[in-house]
């Protein structure tokens, strides 16, 4: 799915693309109304975030034009304006969706494949699997060969980031980072607390073991 990111703040344009791009998603920036327009016109994007103060053409005009010229492409209002007009605003003339600055980066996924799944009209990436076992990212629900596993919110999260990287190794800092969204000390045991509790419900009660330990480096699902 390709992503386009109209962004002003040179910054805040690379860290979404990086964070993006680490999610599975193609992703473009443009940096000013104009060009972000002329790119959102050709439609060769699947969504497109879009800040509200930009130079030259605020985010509210693209987004009119966006739309006086019939083009659906799912956009993503991102602002800093909390006031609820605004918010009305930017739904009435046609955005998908509002996320106020600062915002979680998890959050702005999830509402991203939200958005996804109701424009596809077939819930994209609503289930996910890998040798038996499987999350149902819209109901929750976590199976391993048919057999309901319970799992908490963190837990979930953990899941999805294994699946989504399957045979790659991931470092503990890069799980933290993209879970809890911090950088843990190095003597925090936090995520290894975490990935046992979680080995403990989808990978004991079975014979073949998912998750691995690589000493030094972190842990893969393989």
């Amino acid at each position: 799915m390709k992503i386009l990111v109209i962004e002003d703040d040179e910054k805040a344009a690379q860290s979404l693309q990086r964070g993006l791009r680490e999610e599975g998603f193609a992703v473009d920036i443009a940096m000013d109304g104009k060009s972000g327009l002329e790119r959102a016109q050709s439609g060769a994007f699947d969504l497109v975030l879009l800040d509200v103060s930009l130079p030259g053409m605020d985010g509210w005009s693209v987004l009119c034009q966006l739309r006086a010229d019939a083009r659906n492409v799912p956009a993503i209002m991102l602002t800093a304006r909390d006031a609820l007009p605004d918010r009305v605003k930017g739904l009435a003339l046609g955005a998908d969706d509002y996320v106020v600055k600062p915002f979680a980066f998890s959050e702005l996924v999830a509402r991203i494949r939200a958005v996804l799944r109701r424009g596809s009209g077939v819930g994209h990436e609503s289930r996910m699997s890998y040798q038996g076992l499987t999350l149902d990212l819209v109901s929750g629900k976590v199976e391993r060969d048919g057999v309901g596993i319970e799992l908490t919110q963190k837990e979930m999260q953990l899941l999805e980031l294994f699946l989504r990287h399957q045979d790659e190794v991931l470092s503990r800092s890069y799980i933290a980072e993209r879970v809890w969204e911090v950088v843990f000390d190095n003597d925090s045991n936090v995520v290894d607390v975490s990935i046992w509790r979680l080995r403990s419900k989808i990978d004991e009660p079975f014979e073949r073991k998912l998750i691995h330990t690589q000493r030094g480096r972190g842990y893969v699902l393989r």
